[in-house]
């Protein structure tokens, strides 16, 4: 079993994988950790999701979509030993990074628009009652008016003019910025 090195503190570092082979370095790693007792040094490997609803033959279905195809999230302490054993894992290309052979943690910031930081707080520059254009997402460059907003979901709803109506839409915090 592999000591943790001092003072070490576990980071997220996003792995490149072959394309349609996220689960399967997942439960590639997920075995390696369990057989080798590397629970210490390889906290949690993910391959974010997210449901969406899919009409096909005029049916509705939920659809797990993967949100980053061809990359897998892993949550570890870097040492030679760890980099070895997660770059040769069977479906991995590389590490994200100026080199595959020097890896860049996520930033806080990164890691709080994926929704992995939960103490993360976006800065926001509006408030309740004003008006503000949506930056990303499918409603991309429509205005609206905040009316509520939720820090612990990390949520804005904003009300948006569609077809002549107001709308209420919610929104990520970071999807709308303030109208000068």
């Amino acid at each position: 079993m592999s000591e943790t090195p001092d003072n070490q503190e576990a980071l997220w570092y996003v792995i490149h994988t072959y394309s349609g082979y996220e689960n399967r370095v997942k439960a590639t790693l997920d075995l390696i950790i369990e057989n080798r007792g590397l629970q210490e040094m390889i906290q949690e490997v993910l391959v974010p999701t997210e449901t969406v609803i899919e009409i096909k033959d005029g049916k509705r279905r939920n659809v797990e979509r993967k949100i980053y195809p061809g990359y897998v999230l892993v949550k570890m302490i870097l040492t030679d030993e760890i980099w070895y054993i997660v770059r040769n894992t069977r479906g991995v290309t590389s590490f994200v990074g100026p080199s595959s052979t020097n890896p860049v943690p996520l930033t806080e910031d990164e890691l709080g628009l994926m929704g992995l930081d939960s103490d993360w707080e976006p800065v926001m520059d509006y408030d309740v009652g004003d008006d503000v254009r949506v930056i990303s997402g499918p409603l991309e460059g429509f205005e609206g008016r905040v009316e509520e907003i939720n820090i612990e979901k990390k949520k804005v709803t904003v009300l948006v003019s569609m077809f002549g109506r107001e709308t209420p839409v919610e929104l990520e915090l970071t999807q709308v910025m303030k109208q000068n």
